[in-house]
């Protein structure tokens, strides 16, 4: 082995691995995988988050996944997804996930679809299987994506956006198509709800580790 490798080797043993909060139908964690085996013909049901975020003059930041990834590669979606760890708050994962996806800082971040669920299938038999609360947030930085997650991105009017995937116009990833369906129609003003009303597995024990 190298001095190189010798030197390399450690680091990459100390690189976190990611993992998920599996929940049962209720929404309770009921235990943890990696990230990386989750995802197959049988996917088990976990919690995830979508964030939608916006400039100040109420555009909407869409964003196309990078060509490479398992899922829906190349596919254009709302701003960015995340999972929250066991024992993070689900709020300080969507700002985390924010800087590490976009390299942005986001506030104003409120909860708008706290009980969103969907189950996908993609052409090739993957699954997607989340429970997905749905936020929005705002932010004045300069999108510096990670090109491991983001192929591309724009900024578009939100009622031009809304309406060309209302009608089927805009083809977006299938859970942005639901989300948009059940989001207010401004929701840059719209009221967040409140955190009561997210899955049990956010709240008190279910996702300490």
């Amino acid at each position: 082995m190298s001095e190189r490798e010798q030197m390399t080797e450690p680091l990459q043993q100390l690189q976190p691995v990611e993992q998920v909060v599996l929940l049962d139908e209720e929404g309770r964690a009921v235990g943890v995988a990696d990230k990386s085996t989750v995802h197959h013909g049988d996917t088990p049901l976990h919690l995830a988050f979508s964030c939608y975020v916006f400039d100040g003059s109420g555009a909407v930041l869409l964003t196309r996944r990078a060509t490479h990834k398992p899922t829906w590669p190349g596919v254009w979606t709302n701003s960015f997804c995340g999972h929250p760890g066991p024992g993070e708050d689900l709020t300080e994962a969507v700002r985390r996930r924010a800087g590490q996806e976009l390299g942005v800082r986001v506030g104003d971040v409120r909860l708008l679809l706290p009980a969103f669920r969907y189950r996908a299938v993609m052409a090739d038999g993957v699954v997607e299987n989340e429970m997905c609360p749905v936020f929005v947030a705002t932010t004045s930085d300069p999108v510096n994506a990670d090109a491991a997650e983001v192929d591309s991105f724009e900024w578009v009017a939100w009622d031009g956006f809304r309406a060309s995937v209302l009608e089927g116009s805009r083809d977006v990833s299938p859970w942005c198509v639901e989300q948009v369906q059940a989001l207010p129609a401004d929701p840059v003003t719209a009221p967040g709800r409140p955190a009561e009303e997210l899955p049990p597995a956010t709240r008190g024990a279910g996702l300490r580790p």
